[in-house]
């Protein structure tokens, strides 16, 4: 199996190495590491380009970046990792197994990095969430076949939500894979904004998402938030 690990980052130089430096072992065993830049104006490009196979300038945009990683990645099988996120050691082997064993598509269980104490319970009910609908966020690491992620037509042009459409257009060919392995995530949001405002922030927008709100609309209440 062939993996591609594509990261969208935009003024990440902060975190970056520290997100790329365990994917180095990932390299020794075949993976390629891509980095779609979207505009930064910081050392994110200059920091990514030693601990990476290929960084990618694109237009601003999560899906765009992503799309963008995958349309230039060599490997069969498409693994997509927040720029904040680091993966479990072995993540490769056990994506390399999930294929092995048929799935064609799937994501990690997740941990929250931070002192607030509620994150760890938000980490809880974000995987299980996932496990009882199919769908995952992108901090849990999707992964999918060249193929299938092809027959969905990619992400969606869209600027919010897209983990979630894309996860929807996947679970129509086949369920996912959720592996309990988990790969850690920045908590920085929830500890700035407030973690009882941001979970009710995201299950407000998940719900009008639901209810058909525009993408569009809803990226501007989650950053201006």
């Amino acid at each position: 199996m062939n993996l591609s690990i594509i990261i969208p980052a935009q003024n990440e130089a902060e975190q970056i190495a520290q997100s790329l430096a365990p994917l180095q072992s990932f390299r020794a065993r075949g993976a390629e590491v891509i980095v779609v830049d979207g505009g930064s104006t910081d050392q994110t490009v200059s920091q990514s380009e030693p601990l990476s196979d290929r960084v990618v300038i694109s237009p601003k945009g999560r899906a765009t970046q992503m799309n963008a990683g995958a349309t230039v990645a060599h490997g069969g099988v498409l693994l997509f990792v927040h720029a904040d996120s680091i993966l479990p050691n072995n993540a490769d082997l056990l994506i390399a197994s999930a294929i092995e064993s048929g799935q064609t598509w799937g994501r990690f269980d997740v941990s929250i990095r931070g002192t607030h104490f509620m994150l760890p319970i938000v980490a809880w009910f974000m995987n299980r969430r996932s496990r009882l609908s199919g769908i995952s966020t992108g901090d849990q690491g999707l992964f999918v076949t060249q193929h299938a992620f092809d027959r969905v037509g990619g992400f969606p042009s869209q600027p919010l939500m897209e983990d979630v459409e894309i996860c929807k257009r996947l679970r129509k060919l086949t369920p996912p894979a959720c592996l309990s392995a988990r790969m850690s995530t920045s908590g920085r949001r929830w500890e700035k904004n407030g973690v009882w405002r941001t979970i009710f922030l995201m299950w407000k927008l998940r719900f009008q998402y639901w209810r058909g709100a525009n993408p569009g609309e809803l990226y501007g209440i989650y950053y201006g938030s």
